[in-house]
């Protein structure tokens, strides 16, 4: 998407819209299951599914394209840039500052303020998302699958497998 449309300044307003409805049920009180609810359903644009737990501080810059299924656990501390989109199956657990990001900018010096790039994220059922993870663009993770605390993913992750790693190396210089 190019910065300089019209679609952009869209999305820059419910970010900006989004940002603050999060900081209102940031500061909720903990108790406060009405309060959070409504706070969710104007996030999401639709109510939380059944038996979905999220503990605040819960941080998302878009909310109307994180979907998420019944039974999902999310930590405190967790962002999900969902511009492009993020799905979480039934009963995915995730840990505290995990970090779900669907959206970036190409990587030539010329071209990165002018573009905004993206891919959906797609979590499978039962999969754990230990803490501070970070999920990349485009990633799908396979059921049962088991992400370790404080790996970065950029590629798919096979069903039932456990991924681990968060060493960065020099891919390509300009």
């Amino acid at each position: 998407m190019r910065i300089h449309s019209t679609e952009f300044q869209a999305m820059a307003e419910r970010v900006l819209r989004v940002t603050e409805l999060t900081s209102h049920l940031n500061a909720l009180p903990f108790a406060d299951e009405a309060g959070k609810a409504k706070l969710f359903g104007e996030i999401l644009g639709k109510p939380l599914p059944p038996r979905v737990t999220i503990y605040p501080p819960f941080y998302t810059d878009h909310g109307l394209n994180l979907d998420l299924a019944e039974r999902v656990f999310i930590n405190q501390n967790c962002t999900f840039l969902d511009y492009a989109g993020i799905r979480l199956g039934e009963r995915v657990m995730i840990g505290p500052k995990v970090t779900f990001i669907t959206s970036g900018h190409p990587v030539d010096p010329g071209e990165r303020r002018l573009y905004l790039t993206g891919a959906p994220i797609d979590v499978a059922e039962n999969v754990w998302i230990g803490a501070g993870a970070t999920i990349l663009p485009g990633v799908s993770i396979g059921r049962d699958a088991v992400v370790a605390a404080g790996a970065v993913v950029a590629d798919d992750v096979p069903p039932a497998s456990l991924v681990t790693g968060s060493k960065a190396a020099v891919y390509r210089q300009w």
